[in-house]
C-alpha cells in the first residue's frame, strides 16, 4: 500500500499540472528575488528578500523532490535574465543553500501535515541553511566572488567593517553577517510561509488533484 502511494505521490508531482504549477512558483520567486530589502548589520551585497516563500510553499504542497525542482527553476530563470558573473558557481552555491532551508522543512512536514510538524520542519531547515550557508560562504562564495571580480578576500572583509566594526577577518564576517543574514532570512520566510501557506495550498491541491 505505501509503494502504490508513493508511486502515485511521484507521478502526481511529475504530471502537467504539477509542472505548471512548479513553474509558476518559481518564476514568482524570481520577481520576488527582484525586491531587496538592505540590512544594517551586512554589507550591501547581502540583502534580504522573499523568493524562497514560493518555493516553500510548492515544497509543503507537493512534497521535497518539487520544492528542489521549483528552486532550481527558480535559479536558473534568474540565471537566464540576469547572466552570471562567476560562470554559474555562485548560483550553484545559492541553489544548494536554498535546498538546505526547504528540503528538511519539507520532509518533516509532509511526513505529518500539522502546524506543530510545519513550525519543526521551518525550525530545522532554518538551521539546516545557517549552517550551510556559512559553510559556502566562507569556502565557496566569498572565494569565488573574490576571484571573479579580481578582488583579496580582505576587500570583501572591509565592506563589513564598514557596518559593523566587530568584523575583521573572513571567521568575524560570517559570524556577525552571513550567519545572523541567514537566520534573519528563515524565519522571516518561515513566518510568512505559514501566514500565506493555508490560503494558497488548497487552490494547488485542487488544481494538482493530491
Amino acid at each position: 500500500m505505501k509503494d502504490s502511494n508513493y508511486k502515485q505521490k511521484a507521478i502526481s508531482i511529475l504530471s502537467v499540472k504539477s509542472m505548471a504549477i512548479m513553474a509558476m512558483l518559481g518564476a514568482i520567486a524570481v520577481v520576488l528575488m527582484l525586491f531587496e530589502i538592505p540590512l544594517w548589520f551586512a554589507p550591501p551585497f547581502y540583502e534580504l528578500d522573499f523568493s524562497e516563500v514560493p518555493v516553500l510553499i510548492s515544497a509543503f504542497a507537493l512534497g521535497p523532490i518539487a520544492g528542489i525542482i521549483t528552486e532550481l527553476i527558480k535559479i536558473l530563470l534568474n540565471l537566464v535574465i540576469t547572466g552570471t558573473d562567476t560562470a554559474g558557481t555562485g548560483e550553484l552555491a545559492n541553489f544548494l543553500i536554498g535546498c538546505s532551508f526547504v528540503v528538511p522543512a519539507a520532509i518533516i512536514y509532509y511526513r505529518n501535515k500539522t502546524l506543530k510538524s510545519a513550525i519543526k520542519g521551518l525550525i530545522v531547515g532554518t538551521l539546516s541553511m545557517v549552517v550551510l550557508g556559512a559553510f559556502m560562504n566562507a569556502f565557496v562564495l566569498l572565494p569565488v566572488y573574490a576571484y571573479f571580480f579580481n578582488m583579496p578576500i580582505d576587500a570583501l572583509v572591509s565592506m563589513g567593517t564598514a557596518v559593523n566594526s566587530s568584523i575583521n577577518n573572513l571567521s568575524t564576517f560570517i559570524f556577525y553577517a552571513v550567519i545572523p543574514f541567514n537566520l534573519l532570512k528563515g524565519v522571516a520566510v518561515s513566518l510568512l510561509t505559514l501566514l500565506i501557506y493555508k490560503r494558497i495550498s488548497g487552490v494547488i491541491k485542487s488544481i494538482v488533484g493530491v
